[in-house]
């Protein structure tokens, strides 16, 4: 599941990468941009301190940052991907025909990225909402972001093995 889910599902590898994150960007990361700030705000004039915006705006995608990793451990689910049973559910690797080219990525959070070389989609992108639950050989489609109806037929489901 995902952040909109009641829960995310992480190994224990993505779930160890993230909590290193969050501690860095909650200690480090906000002593750093604070000097920073601080140091932008003695150069000056704030309205024409190009510095000044810029730190302000990393401190804000540090926060943005913090909150997200805070919200997806706070629902994580830590475990091993679950044993390929012919179902599209997440922490499973999928070969299907998408646009009449086959492809493999894995369903799953995108946290996960980071894990594989496998194209990660997520429970909340509209490829992942539309495949969720099928079998091997159901079909479907999906809506494109380009407003194209996009055919996804599922060839196999595999285990994750990271």
């Amino acid at each position: 599941m995902s952040q909109q889910n009641e829960s995310t599902w992480l190994t224990q590898a993505a779930y160890d990468r993230l909590r290193a994150e969050l501690d860095e960007l909650s200690t480090t990361g906000r002593r750093n941009i604070a000097k920073e700030i601080q140091e932008a705000r003695e150069d000056g004039d704030l309205k024409e301190n190009a510095g000044y915006h810029a730190a302000r705006e990393e401190q804000g995608r540090i926060e943005a940052r913090i909150v997200e990793i805070e919200a997806m451990l706070k629902t994580a689910v830590v475990s091993e991907a679950p044993e390929a049973a012919g179902v599209v559910e997440l922490g499973t690797v999928v070969r299907a025909t998408i646009a009449g080219r086959e492809q493999k990525f894995l369903y799953a959070d995108a946290e996960l990225e980071a894990q594989t070389d496998l194209r990660v989609f997520s429970p909340d992108s509209p490829i992942g909402a539309a495949v969720e639950g099928l079998k091997i050989g159901e079909s479907t489609s999906y809506l494109a972001p380009n407003g194209r109806d996009i055919p996804v037929e599922i060839i196999d489901v595999e285990t994750f093995r990271g």
